[in-house]
């Protein structure tokens, strides 16, 4: 097995579909998934992180509320002594249309790794995952 990621989707969401997509084809790239599923607290993510030990947390939200329910996860993360973990989220993270280049600067301000827009490849991801996790 390869490095440990966990997969979730947050807040109030419960989009699945893409959930699954997400974790079969980063199970097929050699990751161990821990796919904690929908409807998932930031407390969630972090407890998966720290009881299996993994390098990096994808948050997925499609419900357009991820900028809210990404709040303050660093800092969260940090608390827990997570400092090193890396953070990527993706998917429609923002009610309504909005400059991308500014939601992705409101997330890497949010002290997100990487962040991906609506509609983005699986295999970006897959390719940073790989950058950000030294393989």
């Amino acid at each position: 097995m390869g490095k440990t990621i966990v997969l979730g989707v947050i807040g109030s969401d419960a989009h699945a579909v893409g959930n699954k997509i997400l974790d079969h084809t980063l199970t097929k790239a050699g990751y161990n998934v821990v796919n904690i599923g929908v409807l998932s607290s930031q407390e969630d993510f972090i407890n998966a992180a720290i009881e299996t030990k993994a390098e990096a947390i994808l948050v997925s939200s499609l419900y357009g509320q991820g900028e809210l329910d990404c709040k303050g996860l660093r800092e969260k993360c940090e608390e827990a002594g997570l400092d090193d973990i890396k953070l990527f989220v993706g998917g429609n993270i923002v009610v309504g249309k909005q400059n991308w280049e500014d939601v992705e600067k409101r997330f890497l301000d949010m002290g997100f790794d990487h962040v991906y827009k609506p509609g983005t490849a699986v295999e970006v991801t897959i390719e940073d995952l790989k950058k950000e996790l030294g393989e």
